[in-house]
């Protein structure tokens, strides 16, 4: 099953000028995956590339009915500080996803990093947007990497 899954990783905040092309990108290689028979997409729910990268996948799966979109979350009040633009589209991609799992029922210090973890330890391949060496999303690119995922950046694309 890990031969048959992706996860994202991602910076919160997409540059507005960039959004199209950064959209289209994760787009294709998404596509180049399920050619290679991969399946199942995870995203850890965080505005910003997670949330985007699960619109992709529920946009795709008009064509591709065989994929799966698999959110795992940091815990179950993470949106408590978000926009209510940013919940409404967090919410229409939990009604749609396939399946969903809380590392954790409420915020502390450890559940974003146990997420990326969970995230990492079930796939194969790591689709992110990472031009920020100081980050989270850092964090979860080099353990992708120690764990010998193929990672794919479509931030150098």
């Amino acid at each position: 099953m890990k031969n048959k899954t992706c996860c994202f990783t991602g910076h919160r905040s997409i540059p507005s000028e960039q959004y199209v092309k950064i959209k289209a990108e994760l787009q294709k290689e998404i596509i180049n995956l399920i050619n290679k028979g991969v399946i199942y997409f995870g995203s850890g729910g965080a505005f910003g590339f997670d949330i985007l990268s699960a619109e992709v996948v529920l946009e795709l799966k008009k064509q591709y009915p065989q994929i799966k979109l698999i959110m795992v979350f940091p815990c179950k009040n993470h949106t408590k500080y978000w926009s209510k633009k940013d919940i409404e589209k967090y919410e229409h991609i939990k009604r749609f996803r396939d399946k969903y799992v809380y590392v954790s029922e409420k915020y502390d210090y450890d559940c974003m990093k146990r997420r990326n973890r969970h995230l990492v330890n079930f796939s194969e391949y790591c689709i992110c947007y990472f031009n920020q060496p100081n980050s989270g999303t850092a964090y979860t690119i080099n353990y992708a990497e120690e764990k010998g995922l193929t990672i794919i950046n479509i931030a150098n694309k």
